[in-house]
């Protein structure tokens, strides 16, 4: 096994975000999205805190929303999108769309360890 490299680079990342009512444009954070060409890493976790989403929307399908959810993780890996280049599923888990689940803008940072970073944001910008 190869160890890291001990260098930073760029890598961008972008928010998972759950908007029950379009109409209303609120919203909770569910998951993050890191992609780094450099150290080719393509990450995403999620979680969904369903007291959050009720709160918003009592209605929501919150089986359609795990659902969702589930599709972005997996279109990391696996699925049609898994034979393309890491940075065209990125861009395509990333395009803007008017769904409940949606991903939000796309930011970037900088670096050593992209997985480490994936963490680091999902835990400072979904769970707290």
């Amino acid at each position: 096994m190869s160890s890291p490299p001990n260098h930073t680079e760029v890598f961008e990342y972008a928010l998972i975000r759950v908007v029950p009512r379009v109409e209303r444009g609120e919203a909770i954070n569910a998951g993050v999205l890191v992609y780094s060409k450099s150290f080719r890493y393509l990450g995403c976790v999620t979680e969904l805190d369903e007291a959050r989403l009720l709160a918003l929307d009592s209605a929501v399908d919150l089986a359609a929303v795990r659902a969702a959810l589930a599709a972005f993780e997996r279109a990391c890996t696996e699925g049609p999108l898994a034979a393309r280049p890491l940075g065209e599923r990125f861009r395509w888990l990333t395009a803007p769309r008017s769904a409940i689940v949606q991903p939000g803008p796309v930011h970037s940072g900088i670096t050593a360890a992209p997985a480490a970073e994936l963490d680091r944001l999902f835990t400072t910008l979904v769970r707290m």
